[in-house]
């Protein structure tokens, strides 16, 4: 690599026409050698069964081994890791950390007092106040305030903006360099981009990662160190966070043979990158930006976007003409030579930690010491393609042929490829290998570092993007025209559409009042859509293509769950098999060619990644894309539109002070209650504090009708319990029925008193063995009192597959009300326990909830449901599409099943299906209509992953 350059106060790199290895090797064309094919073939075999974390050997376990309650936990890294002082000297066994802090638990500083850091939290983080509008609400502020003699936190916006600069936590400051090329040129005509100077901003990377490992947050949800876990019961391994994978395993033995290295915490780095739009209508401006985590972080954290994933940079994005960009092989070579020369750049101050242990603290307090470690590369297929510098068609983790990518074949690695490139021509290893020889990815100037081996799962656009939306949609779609004249084609989408928009509500599950028919699909599009596009084709297409999408979607289960075991591994490869038998009807109608598609064949890489990197659903791509909108999409619609890039850079360092300053005051138990509670205390009105504060944690815990009346599901970052609970809502229905007879009228339902009388029975006497309607009215309390009714119940239960808490916990509302948004009624069915006994649909029976009320009774307080029933058809799922069917319950005068139960006996939500057969949906059909009018329904296990774990 050329020299460094200074220009203009930044650096300037000079990117030559072929890349050179920053540790002064020339990489230099190979292109008269003679390529020795067979020869190649065997040394590739040796190498790839030698690499070592590929194929692990099943008894190999770490020395040293723990056991816990429940589960077998094996554990190896360079010795126990072990706390030090600042200068790593390793402290006594026992000795307690130093404070994180040494400040007072009154000292805010930059901040005077604790409103003016909500303030400020409140105006830049939660609410993202323009500039003007700052000013506007300070004025008002001071208005109130002047008879006073005070004035509020901050004069103006610059005030507020100054002081939140003021902060020394979470500070890494912005560089930048600038790359040029210095290759050949034509003699005229020179593109406009080799005149170009591209700026390349970033962040020390280093720093940034050390901010993670002293961040407090984070204390319970670290991983010191490399595990295995074993089942006790059957010796069954399970793989969740990322520590528990092979990957950070063997690279724990790797490290640990230098024996200076022992005692040390070894950190991986994760990184990822993905270019992202931010607005088509002014110029389709786009960014590129590069994040970093830690593997150390759970998956949990890293998932809930607590900060555990951060933008250390904005990569340049070359540009040309569209006359020089058609068919310019040394632009599109440059563009490559850039990204790799700017992530080794950028990269450079973690190498000499990679090699050699620094001390660095942590959250805990101690002080410990570090290796560093390049780890897992989230990305798209498409930057898959340029991190491993192949050929797109090609995979970047195997060998396999672009023409053939399912047959079987060995591994790519850094040696590997080092090995082909000497021996053949650029042309050779372009065909046979689909590799760029005259590239060198980042990663090779890095110790330890793989980028074949890096290279992790992506279930957005592997399964939910890729397999999902662009290749089995679009399939149906081909199979249909292919099949019918375009008119009855045309007919069969459109009934497929209407399908899809009579689903019923459900929490948290979006719906498509138009079907399929919109021109941009995103992520959470696609992701919705695949919960209920099977039941829409069936009885339009084979039986062959239901069971292609039910194994396919059970396969997005399987691996989304955030603790996969040895069987779970199984019953993946067991849906993949299913998945590539039944999806040969496409190839067998004509649909397709061939199904050597890339992101699709990522499918059987799957399980082996799960190995190496524990579960997949910690590293997806939908992190950075969601880490897109609050680190490029809200920072640029809060610029000035002008030069955004440093606006933008200024909002992320300003939204890393915050946080971090939060992080610092929690640790120091400084924002224990609120502002207004905290006032209080401060004039000594205990008993205020008090009720502010218990207000303030059931809003926070609970929700309310008002404040969650549109959203129906949201995650719970209170504490960890297995068990559901269900409660309702804390503001009754002053509109509703105030007693039960005036309750029977309100529902129709005239035997409703009754049904309360066996109600209170089956209460008083839970030991009773006959049937409720068996017993004497007489024999029954009577209860003719007030009752409160309620539009909805709030379930919590444990979740971590889902979007969740810190905890894995899962807030959900079930409706149950005449009038929802001023529109339609809405009335959710719900899981109910029947049999504790069995396990799923066996063990419960799905109910309509008709209305929600509580009343008391001998000084205890009854919450309850009034439900309508389903039965259950068949003792087993549907074969074809894994559900289970049921229908509406009646007795045997054929009215309605209904009862009143205890809301402790529902589980949460369900969500059913209509079974619609051949017969086409009429147009003038409401969702809302849909439980009344179909008869029969799918328990649709789809609608989330909880209820895919609960509905078999």
């Amino acid at each position: 690599m050329q020299p460094i350059l200074q220009s203009q106060g930044k650096l300037m790199l000079i990117v030559p026409v072929f890349l050179k290895s920053w540790k002064s090797t020339v990489w230099h064309l190979r292109h008269n050698l003679t390529f020795k094919k067979l020869n190649m073939m065997a040394r590739i075999s040796q190498n790839t069964m030698g690499h070592g974390t590929h194929q692990l050997p099943e008894s190999t376990l770490s020395s040293g081994g723990q056991e816990t309650a429940y589960i077998g936990t094996f554990t190896r890294t360079l010795t126990k890791p072990r706390p030090c002082d600042e200068n790593g000297t390793f402290l006594p066994p026992g000795s307690p950390p130093k404070p994180l802090s040494d400040k007072s638990p009154t000292d805010w500083t930059p901040y005077r007092n604790h409103v003016e850091f909500e303030t400020a939290e409140f105006f830049f983080t939660e609410n993202q106040t323009p500039a003007a509008q700052i000013n506007r609400l300070l004025d008002l502020w001071a208005s109130t305030l002047q008879k006073h003699d005070d004035k509020p936190p901050f004069a103006d916006f610059r005030d507020l903006h100054k002081t939140i600069d003021k902060t020394p936590l979470g500070d890494v400051k912005w560089q930048s360099f600038s790359v040029r090329y210095n290759g050949e040129r034509p003699a005229t005509d020179v593109p406009p981009w080799m005149d170009q100077d591209f700026d390349v901003w970033y962040r020390d990377p280093r720093e940034v990662v050390r901010n993670m490992l002293v961040n407090p947050d984070y204390v319970e949800e670290f991983d010191y160190r490399p595990y295995r876990e074993f089942l006790t019961d059957s010796d069954e391994r399970q793989w969740r966070d990322f520590m528990s994978g092979d990957w950070a395993w063997d690279q724990a033995d790797i490290i640990s043979e230098d024996p200076e290295s022992h005692g040390s915490t070894f950190v991986p780095v994760v990184l990822g990158s993905d270019k992202t739009t931010v607005s088509v209508a002014t110029g389709n401006n786009e960014y590129y930006p590069l994040y970093v985590s830690i593997g150390n972080v759970r998956n949990n954290v890293r998932r809930a976007h607590r900060d555990a994933v951060s933008i250390i940079g904005f990569l340049a994005i070359p540009k040309t003409t569209k006359e020089h960009a058609t068919g310019d092989v040394k632009f599109r070579k440059f563009c490559r030579q850039l990204f790799h020369c700017s992530l080794s750049k950028i990269l450079e101050t973690l190498r000499p930690g990679i090699t050699k242990y620094e001390v660095a603290r942590f959250g805990d307090g101690h002080f410990r010491c570090v290796i560093y470690g390049l780890g897992p590369y989230i990305a798209d297929y498409e930057e898959q393609v340029l991190l491993t510098c192949i050929m797109r068609g090609w995979c970047p983790r195997c060998l396999s042929s672009r023409i053939n990518l399912d047959e079987q074949a060995g591994w790519r690695c850094r040696h590997h490829t080092d090995v082909l490139i000497e021996e053949g021509t650029l042309g050779e290893l372009w065909d046979e290998y689909g590799i760029i020889g005259n590239l060198v990815p980042f990663t090779n100037d890095f110790p330890r570092a793989d980028i074949h081996e890096l290279i992790s799962p992506d279930i957005l656009h592997q399964l939910i993007k890729g397999t999902f939306k662009d290749h089995l949609v679009e399939w149906i779609e081909k199979y249909l025209y292919q099949i019918h004249s375009k008119k009855e084609a045309q007919r069969i989408m459109d009934d497929i559409d209407r399908r899809i928009a009579a689903v019923p509500a459900f929490a948290g599950l979006r719906r498509f009042p138009q079907g399929r028919g919109f021109k941009q699909w995103t992520g959470d599009d696609s992701k919705a859509l695949m919960k209920v596009y099977l039941s829409a084709i069936e009885g339009h297409v084979p039986v062959d293509i239901v069971r292609t999408f039910r194994a396919f979607l059970e396969f997005c289960y399987f691996v989304r769950r955030s603790v996969i075991t040895e069987t779970t591994l199984e019953k993946i490869q067991e849906a993949l098999d299913r998945f590539h038998q039944y999806q040969q009807i496409f190839e067998t109608i004509g649909v397709v060619s061939t199904f050597s598609l890339p992101r699709q064949h990522s499918l059987q890489h799957y399980v082996l990644l799960i190995r190496l990197f524990g579960a997949p659903n910690g590293l997806c791509s939908s992190i950075t894309e969601a880490k897109h909108i609050k680190a490029v999409k809200e920072p640029w619609r809060r610029s000035s539109r002008y030069k955004a890039l440093g606006q933008m850079l200024v909002t992320n360092q300003r939204l890393d002070k915050l946080a971090a300053s939060r992080a610092d005051f929690t640790q120091r138990k400084m924002l224990d209650g609120t502002c207004l509670s905290a006032a209080a205390l401060a004039v000594g009105d205990v008993d205020s504090a008090n009720t502010i504060n218990g207000t303030e944690a059931n809003n926070d815990n609970n929700g309310t009708e008002a404040n969650n009346n549109n959203n129906d599901t949201e995650v719970d970052d209170g504490p960890t319990n297995i068990e559901a609970h269900v409660e309702l809502a804390k503001t009754p229905q002053r509109n509703r029925a105030r007693t039960p007879a005036a309750l029977a009228v309100e529902l129709s339902i005239p035997q409703l008193p009754n049904l309360l009388r066996r109600f209170l029975f089956t209460q008083l006497s839970p030991d009773d063995p006959r049937d409720p309607s068996e017993v004497p009215l007489t024999c029954c309390p009577q209860y003719d009192d007030k009752i409160s009714v309620f539009n909805s119940a709030c379930s919590r239960f444990f979740a971590p597959s889902d979007p969740s808490g810190i905890g894995g916990m899962r807030r959900e509302y079930i409706r149950a009300c005449p009038i929802w948004r001023n529109d339609h009624p809405r009335y959710d069915c719900v899981f109910v326990n029947t049999n504790p006994d069995l396990d799923g649909m066996r063990g419960m029976d799905v109910a309509r909830v008709l209305t929600f009320f509580s009343f008391t009774y001998k000084a205890e307080l009854y919450p309850c449901a009034v439900v309508r029933w389903f039965d259950t058809i068949g003792d087993s799922p549907n074969e074809d599409n894994g559900m289970w069917m049921v229908q509406p319950a009646h007795h045997a005068n054929n009215s309605p099943h209904i009862s009143i139960i205890h809301i402790d006996s529902i589980y949460r939500a369900a969500h059913l299906i209509p079974i619609y057969g051949a017969r086409f949906i009429p147009p003038q059909h409401q969702h809302h209509q849909t439980y009344d009018i179909f008869r029969k329904f799918y328990v649709n296990k789809y609608a989330d992953h909880h209820a895919f774990e609960i509905a078999f």
